[in-house]
């Protein structure tokens, strides 16, 4: 599963995380050739094993969601709440040089979870926490997910939407998977201090954070007592060169004109030259005053060409802008491929020979191919080997329900 020039061959992590964000910063370590242990409760496992098949997610046989979030991992099937449990995260503990939970903070004191249950254990330990809410304050014990503490409590579900629509679900893991991103760079930089000091340390973040820092544009603005635009639609935006267009074809293209000189580019790939002499789009202030009148010039105008003619004449105009793609673009798209976003696994599945990459890439250093996940306690025996338990000390673990294996497959 790993190569030799993996930047992390050898690190060892175990993941007592569940659903998405945390578990897919360590799937980028994997990614690095890292050797991660997945724990999971025995019987149900993560609850993210069942997610693929909860509306609204594309329609699939195969667990693609599982496949990749826990790809390259060695899976355990360990009930954290039996006592026996206990010796086995000692030993989890004494052989890891990361470990990431993302339990709330009475449910880690109970589970002896925290930091300072295990960071005496191993000095080098680095401890990756990530909560919904964060730490502290009184919501620090409330179940965070995507959707509740990232889009919805920072506001970025309010911002995105249009107009007096109301909020929309926004794609599962949006802000899981950049959180993640976040923690995989927290554990980077204790990884990087550790070299520094040859201590571990505590590192952390939350979704709650992360969505702030998405949203940090315009709430650096309330911060510092900006007035906030009134919300408006897309017929009557603040900026009508920052708008979404349909085409003849019924697709979407997205206009982007940064500047002043864009303006002329766009009038004359359209073919609209009576615009640059209307004084009700002169200069910016213009526009803006009159973006109604403007999306509705432009409406017409894109309503006229298919979306292939807008791309083709945008693109030899040397107009920016962006395709609302669809699904099939989106998985055929030759960017994707090119740039190794899309990458070959190493056993297709199904009808699947590619998964979507982690977005860090290193020059000159090759990631490890996407294997398949664990299933349920996969490798329960084989880890608590590696951990120093005999042949019958696993047997009765096994026989007293504390680890099991060879679960049911996702």
């Amino acid at each position: 599963m790993q190569t030799p020039e993996s930047i992390f061959s050898g690190l060892k992590v175990v993941d007592f995380a569940s659903y998405i964000a945390g578990p897919a910063a360590t799937t980028i370590l994997s990614d690095f050739g890292a050797t991660v242990i997945k724990v999971e409760p025995p019987g149900t496992g993560d609850p993210y094993r069942h997610f693929y098949a909860v509306p609204p997610n594309p329609i699939s046989e195969h667990n693609y969601a599982w496949q990749l979030t826990n790809r390259n991992k060695r899976g355990l099937a360990l009930d954290l709440k039996s006592p026996a449990a206990r010796e086995i995260v000692t030993r989890l503990a004494q052989w890891a040089d990361v470990i990431v939970v993302n339990f709330p903070p009475k449910i880690k004191e109970k589970l002896g979870l925290t930091y300072e249950a295990l960071a005496p254990l191993n000095e080098r330990l680095v401890y990756a926490d990530l909560t919904g809410y964060g730490t502290k304050g009184p919501e620090a014990d409330k179940p965070g997910f995507d959707i509740t503490a990232y889009w919805a409590r920072t506001g970025l579900m309010q911002v995105t939407r249009d107009g007096d629509s109301p909020p929309t679900l926004p794609v599962p893991g949006i802000g899981d998977h950049a959180t993640a991103s976040t923690l995989y760079s927290a554990i980077v930089t204790g990884l990087y201090r550790r070299e520094k000091t040859g201590k571990g340390s505590h590192v952390s973040t939350s979704l709650i954070a992360e969505g702030a820092w998405a949203a940090a544009a315009w709430i650096e603005g309330g911060l510092n007592g900006a007035r906030y635009r009134d919300r408006r639609g897309r017929k009557s935006p603040p900026n009508a060169l920052l708008n979404p267009y349909r085409t003849a074809d019924d697709r979407w293209l997205l206009v982007v004109l940064p500047a002043s000189k864009d303006w002329p580019l766009l009038i004359d790939a359209m073919q609209l030259p009576a615009l640059l002499d209307d004084p009700r789009f002169a200069n910016e202030a213009a526009r803006a005053e009159n973006a109604a009148a403007l999306v509705a010039i432009l409406d017409e105008a894109f309503a006229r060409q298919p979306l292939e003619y807008w791309k083709k004449t945008f693109d030899a105009g040397r107009v920016i802008y962006g395709v609302v793609q669809i699904a099939d673009e989106i998985i055929n798209d030759r960017q994707m491929y090119e740039n190794d976003i899309f990458v070959p696994l190493a056993e297709p599945t199904g009808n699947a020979t590619h998964t979507v990459n982690s977005p860090v890439q290193v020059a000159g250093v090759q990631k490890v191919s996407p294997g398949p996940a664990p299933q349920l306690g996969e490798h329960s025996d084989s880890v608590l080997a590696d951990l120093g338990y005999g042949a019958d000390e696993i047997a009765r673990l096994l026989a007293e329900g504390v680890v099991s294996k060879h679960g049911t497959s996702a």
